[in-house]
């Protein structure tokens, strides 16, 4: 009597499939959550608000008509988007810089700390988390205010005056609440650093901007470049410290188009061209973001 002997794995192998497959999906099931709720988040108010930048919707009642792309020559031909358009990239620029900067000096002298990294941490992170209108409030109250703050005390009341309702007395107190966050963020990433690679810098005679120029600088460059991006992203979005400090006055001489589409809304009712302006701001954002693509693909490469 001839046995027969299955081939190796033979009864095994419907088994794995069938674990395979569950385990899909679970892996399904677990990422539908959070991708139902970007759908219902993201893409569904996406779409609407595509849909409305080309009506005359008044946020009132249901009834639209579409217009085409009125709303958008109607805005583009506004001086006042101009004017939001100029001090929004007025805005990328003060933030790729000075905070960026502040960030990283800050950064690299707590790299040289050994004690209280985590106090001074918790210290620079405080003004981020804060809401926006208590650091306003601050702002406002103690620093910025001509009678009572810190400018008001030694009479300095004309240079109170011109910040406290301009587009850069706003900026500098965003500025003052950001820098902290990329500070964090960028000393985590030169943590990160090899310690072989900063040892063999120094032994070969290295000073302290040579570690940093040709160990840190290079090591954190990912870091930089994402913050860079996120950093373009969030001015472009810029609302709230604008809006709590100077409302984009005097004469719309602040606005920036986060402020000028909230005015479009809410006190002209013209909706469809606060749309338009939404989807102009998401435009810069969506630019920012294929540059950010670009350059991690070309690092990759190299």
């Amino acid at each position: 009597m001839t046995t027969i002997v299955p081939p190796v794995g033979a009864v095994g192998r419907p088994r794995r499939g069938r674990l395979a497959r569950r385990r899909e999906l679970i892996s399904y099931g677990l990422v539908a959550p959070a991708l139902i709720l970007s759908i219902g988040i993201v893409v569904v108010p996406g779409i609407f608000t595509l849909i409305l930048s080309f009506t005359d919707w008044s946020g009132v009642g249901g009834t639209y008509n579409f217009i085409g792309i009125d709303n958008f020559k109607e805005i583009l031909s506004d001086k006042v988007f101009g004017t939001a358009l100029l001090n929004n990239i007025k805005w990328v620029v003060l933030f790729l810089t000075l905070p960026a900067i502040i960030g990283i000096l800050t950064a690299t002298l707590l790299l040289r700390r050994r004690k209280m990294r985590t106090f001074f941490q918790v210290i620079f992170l405080m003004p981020y988390v804060l809401a926006p209108v208590v650091n306003a409030l601050v702002w406002q109250t103690i620093i910025y205010n001509p009678n009572g703050g810190i400018f008001g005390f030694f009479g300095l009341q004309p240079p109170t005056a011109i910040l406290s309702t301009s587009l850069y007395g706003a900026a500098a107190v965003d500025m003052w609440h950001y820098f902290g966050f990329l500070t964090v963020v960028y000393f985590g990433a030169m943590r990160q650093t090899p310690i072989d690679q900063v040892e063999a810098a120094v032994v070969d005679g290295a000073n302290g901007w040579k570690v940093f120029r040709y160990v840190y600088l290079p090591s954190i460059r990912p870091t930089l470049l994402l913050m860079g991006v996120m950093t373009v992203i969030f001015s472009f979005l810029a609302f709230d410290y604008v809006y709590l400090i100077t409302q984009g006055g005097p004469a719309h001489s602040s606005e920036v188009m986060g402020t000028y589409a909230y005015a479009l809304a809410f006190s002209a009712f013209a909706f469809g061209k606060a749309a338009a302006v939404g989807l102009i701001m998401s435009f810069f954002g969506l630019i920012a973001s294929v540059v950010y693509t670009r350059l991690s693909r070309r690092d990759v490469a190299l």
